[in-house]
């Protein structure tokens, strides 16, 4: 394939995988399309146009050419100036890989710029958890106007312009596979509806990407709650750019959940899970964003086997095929 439809086909799992289910999909390119249809002639020129197939503002094609042929990947969970150099090393090599595409999983450039925009996904999560979604919305937009704040003064095109520098072409993909995990797990625990938060922590580690974090030093951990303690209802919090409303919590136990499984969370936040009296399990933020882009890249490769050169955190896990009687993974040796 080449890199445009590989960029496609990452946009179409995602939107697979979302939560908030096709009719939202469609309402938001259908938004983006009539702003676009409507858009002074002047501000068309600066209208970002992947908006009218892909509601995800923090991923993005960055640099290339869309038709270039795309069979191995530099892949990590960041990418900065080593993973750039080493690609770029690796394609001066007559004997080494050749690197047709560097993936980056966290935004880049005005995939970065834009990410608070992602966030608006998390007021549709909650309202599938119990939450009021007007309660959900106005707690979102505060802060989502924190982040968008943030941002602002960000370099964020610095890894970017190397890439073009370079001679690269780069891509990330954000969202699309924190939709994948939270999809994954969101169905894997209303099938096994484990008990006991130590139960839950054990289909965790039975997951290829989190037995390597244990093995790794860096295994999920309990940080509200013991092992003991009932799961009760879940919410699985891992999409949606980054953390959300501080304030969220007594609303989520309003709502009937007893437990967020997440990747991480600030101290904050910790604090006023504590005073709801919600149990948070964490399951690792670079452990689940593996596991996030493994799932998005399986369903990308369903047309054909790509190559990974694997760094910055990120190893190449695939899953099972249901016809197959051998899994497609190597086992990774625990470290020396």
């Amino acid at each position: 394939m080449n890199i445009g439809r590989f960029y496609r086909k990452a946009v179409a799992a995602g939107i697979a995988a979302d939560l908030r289910g096709k009719k939202e999909i469609d309402r938001l390119l259908a938004e983006a399309a009539e702003e676009y249809k409507g858009a002074a002639a002047e501000d068309k020129e600066f209208f970002d146009r992947d908006r009218l197939f892909n509601p995800y503002a923090d991923t993005r094609l960055l640099t290339g050419d869309p038709e270039t042929p795309v069979r191995r990947i530099l892949a990590g969970i960041d990418i900065d100036g080593g993973e750039l150099h080493l690609a770029r090393s690796l394609n001066r090599e007559p004997a080494g890989p050749k690197i047709d595409l560097v993936l980056s999983h966290h935004p880049l450039g005005p995939a970065q710029y834009r990410m608070y925009d992602v966030m608006r996904l998390q007021a549709g999560l909650l309202a599938l958890h119990g939450v009021t979604v007007s309660v959900a919305e106005q707690l979102m937009d505060k802060r989502i106007e924190e982040v968008e704040r943030r941002l602002l003064p960000a370099n964020a095109t610095r890894t970017m312009d190397l890439a073009r520098a370079l001679g690269l072409p780069l891509i990330c993909l954000h969202t699309v596979a924190d939709n994948c995990v939270t999809n994954y797990l969101t169905k894997l625990f209303a099938a096994k509806k484990p008990s006991r938060l130590k139960d839950l922590v054990r289909l965790l580690r039975a997951i290829p990407e989190y037995e390597r974090s244990f093995r790794l030093q860096a295994p999920p951990k309990i940080i509200n709650g013991k092992d003991s303690h009932s799961c009760g209802k879940i919410f699985v919090d891992m999409t949606g750019g980054t953390e959300g409303a501080k304030e969220i919590f007594d609303n989520l136990v309003s709502g009937g959940v007893s437990t967020i499984v997440g990747m991480h969370m600030s101290e904050e936040h910790l604090a006023n899970a504590r005073k709801a009296g919600i149990n948070v399990v964490i399951a690792g933020h670079i452990a689940s964003d593996v596991l996030g882009l493994n799932l998005l890249l399986d369903d990308v490769e369903k047309d054909g086997r790509l190559d990974y050169v694997c760094v910055s955190g990120f190893e190449r896990i695939r899953r099972m095929k249901p016809e197959s009687k051998q899994a497609g993974r190597r086992r990774s040796p625990p470290p020396r």
